[in-house]
This record gives structure tokens, C-alpha cells and sequence, in this order.
């Protein structure tokens, strides 16, 4: 066969495979979704092709669900500004940071917007529809879920502290261990105070705490390992179960939300 041909017929199969690989897999009402973005989606989040499809339907269903909702631009400039505050930096330097990582300011301001009217959607349509619990169903969710609300024993820590918050703050954002104190310390677990213990419980191994402020000096702890096991009463697990319990039922509300809305939506399947 003439070579030019073969070429030719070798460059129309490539693009046809590549059409093909990228090409329209379904649409929901009119939004297209990809065969790359469900690859994409199975390798990211390591599903199966049929969980990664239900992901991409619910985030189209999203969208639409949130068309209406607007977050102004002097919204986004407050929350930025709180999240600043919070980490002990400026402005200036949260976009430093920021284009140092390889992420854009229009880029992050975006991020921060599409959070708050996730936020804003959840609160709006979802959240009224669960109802506080009951005593009695919190102690029923106890009983049957016994094995999530025992707690360590002992806690194996190392404390940093610095004069001033700025240095814990800069500690943990680049680890120089410069003007930090650190010590090692094993803490039990029973007759710690209960808002430290939360804080500590909730801080997985291997992570830090946020910065406290000790008086003289400025504390973080590090969490190395959690050791032993002892189940909680009711009385002293009553937060951490009413906490997971809304955990649940928000999610098994936001499921049923997006259930019912793609039993509404115009889902069309072109190829499978």
C-alpha cells in the first residue's frame, strides 16, 4: 500500500480513537459529561465506573440547584479576609503562599465562592429538612453504635511552644523550629479537661492542634499516637454522638435532595 495512504489512514484511526476516548458519554438536561472526566474521576477517587457516573450527575444536578444562589464579590473579600485572621497572615501574603503552591488568586477567590454557595445551598434546602433528635434516638444511636465513642486511654504528645503566636503560626506553616521550645509528653486521658480532650481527640495522629494561647507563651501539640481503649458513657459521649448522629442525617438528606432530583432531570445516555 502506498505509504502517504498508510499515513493517512494511520492519522484518521489516531483521531478517531481520540474523538472517541474523549467523547460525550451522557448528558444531563443538556450538560455534558465526558468519557475522560468519568476516567478522570474513577482514577482520582478510586471508584468504579458507575460511581464515578453518579458523582458527575450529582455535581451537573449541583450546579443547577445553585444557578440562583449569588455570593458578591465583597462576600468573598470577608471570608478571605476571616481565613487570613485565622491563620495570623496578611493579604499580601496569603497570595505569596498561594502563587508559590501553583494556585492563582482568581483562581482561589473561585474556590471560595463555589464553597460558600454550597454552603448557602446546603442551609437553604437541605438543613430544614432535619429535625433536631430526641433524647431517646440519641441513646438508640449510642447502643447501636457503641464501638465509635471509645476513647484512648493515654495520649502521646510533643508540645511546641514561642513567645508569640506569630512564631507558632510561621512554625507550622514552614516547620522552622526556630525560637520554638519542644517537649514530649504522655497525658492521660481520664480527668484531662473535657475542651482540650475534644481537641485532642479530634486531631487525627501524626497532626497538630490549632495554636492555644497559654498566658505566658503560645502552645501547639502534636498528636504522635493515641493508645488503649475505653468506652464512654452516654452522659460523656452525649456531644460526640449527637455530632456524628446530624453528620448522618445531613448526608442521607443531601442524598435523598439529588435522588429526587435526578428522577426530574432529563438524563439521556449516549454511549455506555
Amino acid at each position: 500500500m502506498n505509504r502517504l495512504i498508510l499515513l493517512g489512514l494511520l492519522t484518521f484511526f489516531t483521531l478517531l480513537e481520540a474523538r472517541i476516548i474523549d467523547a460525550v458519554a451522557l448528558t444531563v438536561n443538556g450538560e455534558a459529561i465526558t468519557t475522560s472526566e468519568i476516567a478522570k474521576v474513577q482514577r482520582k477517587a478510586h471508584l468504579s465506573k458507575q460511581q464515578a457516573i453518579d458523582l458527575l450527575i450529582q455535581d451537573r444536578l449541583q450546579k443547577v440547584a445553585m444557578k440562583n444562589i449569588k455570593i458578591s464579590e465583597e462576600t468573598i473579600d470577608a471570608k478571605i479576609a476571616q481565613i487570613a485572621n485565622l491563620n495570623n497572615i496578611s493579604i499580601p501574603e496569603m497570595q505569596r503562599l498561594l502563587k508559590k503552591q501553583g494556585t492563582s488568586w482568581s483562581k482561589y477567590r473561585e474556590s471560595i465562592r463555589q464553597s460558600m454557595k454550597k454552603e448557602r445551598f446546603f442551609k437553604e434546602k437541605v438543613s430544614k429538612t432535619i429535625l433536631p433528635p430526641s433524647e431517646d434516638q440519641l441513646k438508640l444511636y449510642y447502643e447501636n453504635h457503641k464501638e465509635a465513642f471509645a476513647m484512648p486511654t493515654s495520649l502521646n504528645l510533643t508540645e511546641y511552644s514561642a513567645a508569640s503566636e506569630k512564631k507558632i503560626q510561621n512554625f507550622l506553616r514552614t516547620g522552622n523550629s526556630s525560637g520554638i521550645k519542644s517537649i514530649s509528653k504522655t497525658k492521660k486521658t481520664q480527668g484531662m479537661n473535657p475542651a482540650m480532650l475534644s481537641m485532642l481527640l479530634s486531631t487525627p495522629d501524626g497532626g497538630f492542634t490549632k495554636p492555644i494561647n497559654a498566658g505566658d507563651k503560645w502552645v501547639v501539640f502534636k498528636v504522635n499516637s493515641k493508645n488503649g481503649k475505653k468506652q464512654m458513657s452516654f452522659e460523656d459521649a452525649r456531644n460526640a454522638v449527637a455530632g456524628r448522629w446530624r453528620q448522618e442525617q445531613q448526608a442521607q438528606a443531601l442524598k435523598d435532595y439529588f435522588a429526587k432530583m435526578k428522577t426530574e432531570a432529563n438524563i439521556h445516555i449516549i454511549r455506555k
